[in-house]
């Protein structure tokens, strides 16, 4: 299986920076309460500098949504709306181990992180403008089409495992007790996303081998190198 992003978005966006890892032996017991503190603790300390869209992170999602023709205040990317939530209550929904570490790294970089179940994808998975007919399945069991030329993960089979990009991700390929296999992909369009990308990979794939049977593979993605094989 490949993930990876279509010419298009590259040359829309070749600021793009874009983390991937894979693994197997995931399951929903592990303790990583301990991580989740030390990462929640990192995203008090920057908050309590400046409001999450003063983020340079933010920033450059937020003129990446208005490039994509969306209101960037009325569609947020998801690491924007998780430390929004997170600045209000001091704290977010525990739902998964896995998912809750993601989300408090994401909160700690800034960066949005989309955790798939990699059983759930049908054949690749690409970064793309949508046609309209793909089938989008929401948490709540709806279907849904993404509006044409909206930027969608889709997979061989059309679905839209994630719509406006980094904004929502689909109920189909959601991490669950039963998950094993996962892709982790984060995705980043700020000046240092490079380096700051590369870190970010190393920081989960150090938490997923700490807490999981897991040798996650791994890699940065750019305009020259594109594609992850996994």
């Amino acid at each position: 299986m490949q993930f990876s992003h279509s010419d298009a978005m590259w040359q829309a966006f070749p600021e793009l920076r874009a983390g991937a890892l894979h693994g197997d032996g995931i399951h929903a017991d592990a303790d990583v309460e301990a991580v989740i503190a030390s990462f929640y603790a990192i995203a008090e300390a920057r908050l309590a500098q400046a409001q999450e869209g003063e983020f340079p992170e933010i920033q450059a999602w937020r003129r990446g949504f208005s490039r994509m023709g969306l209101k960037p205040t009325q569609y947020r990317c998801a690491s924007e709306a998780l430390l929004r939530r997170f600045r209000q209550e001091h704290a977010l929904p525990r739902l998964h181990p896995l998912i809750d570490l993601c989300n408090a790294i994401s909160l700690a970089f800034a960066i949005p992180i989309a955790v798939f179940d990699a059983e759930k994808i049908a054949g690749d998975l690409e970064v793309r403008r949508a046609r309209g007919d793909e089938t989008y399945l929401t948490f709540a069991g709806e279907i849904e089409h993404p509006e044409p030329d909206e930027v969608i993960f889709a997979d061989g089979a059309g679905n839209a495992h994630a719509r406006r990009w980094t904004n929502r991700q689909s109920g189909l390929s959601a991490v669950r007790e039963t998950t094993r296999s996962v892709l982790i992909v984060a995705e980043a369009l700020h000046v240092s996303a490079g380096e700051d990308m590369g870190k970010l990979v190393a920081t989960v794939a150090d938490v997923l081998a700490g807490h999981w049977p897991v040798a996650p593979k791994m890699a940065v993605l750019s305009v020259e190198s594109p594609r992850f094989e996994f």
